[in-house]
C-alpha cells in the first residue's frame, strides 16, 4: 500500500494510523476502532550505529509520526514501529527466504526480545508515548521444521522472520510480556496512550 487509503469514518475525532500493516488495523479493531485513515510513511527504518533496539523502536515511531503530522490537522494519529532483537542484534525484516531461515537458526532454542515504540498525538498537539518490551522463548527447532515454516511463506516481511499469530506461535515455548506486542501493537499501551490524550469515542 502507498500513499494514504482513505476509510469509512466514524461521526467523532478522526484516528489516522501511520502504519500500512494488517496486523496493526486488526489488532486497533479488537480495541473498537476503525481508522478514518490509513497513511504508511516512507522512512529510513536502518538502525543507527551502536543503537539498542529498544531505542531504535521509539525512533522509527516517532520518525513515521512526524512524517505525516503536517498532513493530518485536527486528527489523533497513531504511529508504530515493531522491532526483534537477540540480544542487541537487530533482526530485519525478512525480504528473503535465506535471511528468514537465518533468523529462525538463531531464534532457534533461545529467547529473544520484540520491543514495540508506540507513538499518539492529539488534535490539540499534545504527545503520548510508550515502549514495551516482550521477551519470547522457542523451542529448539529442526531444519526440517524451518523448511515447513519457510514453505509457509508466513515469513514474508516480517521481522524476525516469523508472525507469532500463525504457525510459528507453535515454536513458542516461554512469553513474558503483552502478546499484541509481539503481533506489532500493545494494546494494553495503546489503549492507556488513547484514553490519556482524551480520545472521545468508547474503549
Amino acid at each position: 500500500m502507498s500513499g494514504a487509503e482513505a476509510l469509512p469514518g466514524a461521526p467523532r475525532a478522526r484516528l489516522v494510523l501511520a502504519s500500512a500493516s494488517p496486523r496493526r488495523r486488526e489488532l486497533l479493531s479488537r480495541l473498537g476502532l476503525e481508522p478514518d485513515c490509513i497513511d504508511p510513511p516512507a522512512i529510513d527504518e536502518s538502525p543507527r550505529r551502536g543503537e539498542r533496539p529498544r531505542e531504535l523502536a521509539l525512533r522509527l515511531a516517532e520518525a513515521k509520526l512526524a512524517a505525516i503530522l503536517p498532513r493530518h490537522p485536527g486528527a489523533f494519529i497513531l504511529a508504530a514501529d515493531t522491532v526483534v532483537a537477540a540480544g542487541r542484534r537487530i533482526l530485519p525484516k525478512a525480504e528473503s527466504r535465506e535471511a528468514a531461515r537465518a533468523a529462525l537458526a538463531l531464534l532457534s532454542g533461545r529467547r529473544h526480545r520484540v520491543w514495540s515504540g508506540v507513538v499518539l498525538a492529539a488534535p490539540d498537539g499534545r504527545r503520548a508515548r510508550r515502549v514495551v518490551g516482550s521477551i519470547v522463548a522457542f523451542a529448539r527447532l529442526t531444519p526440517a521444521e524451518i523448511e515447513t515454516y519457510l514453505a509457509s511463506g508466513e515469513w514474508e516481511g516480517k521481522a524476525g522472520g516469523y508472525a507469532i499469530q500463525g504457525r510459528a506461535e507453535g515454536f513458542v515455548r516461554f512469553l513474558s510480556g503483552s502478546y499484541s506486542n509481539v503481533v506489532g501493537l500493545p494494546l494494553f499501551e495503546t489503549r492507556q496512550l488513547l484514553k490519556g490524550l482524551g480520545w472521545p469515542g468508547p474503549l
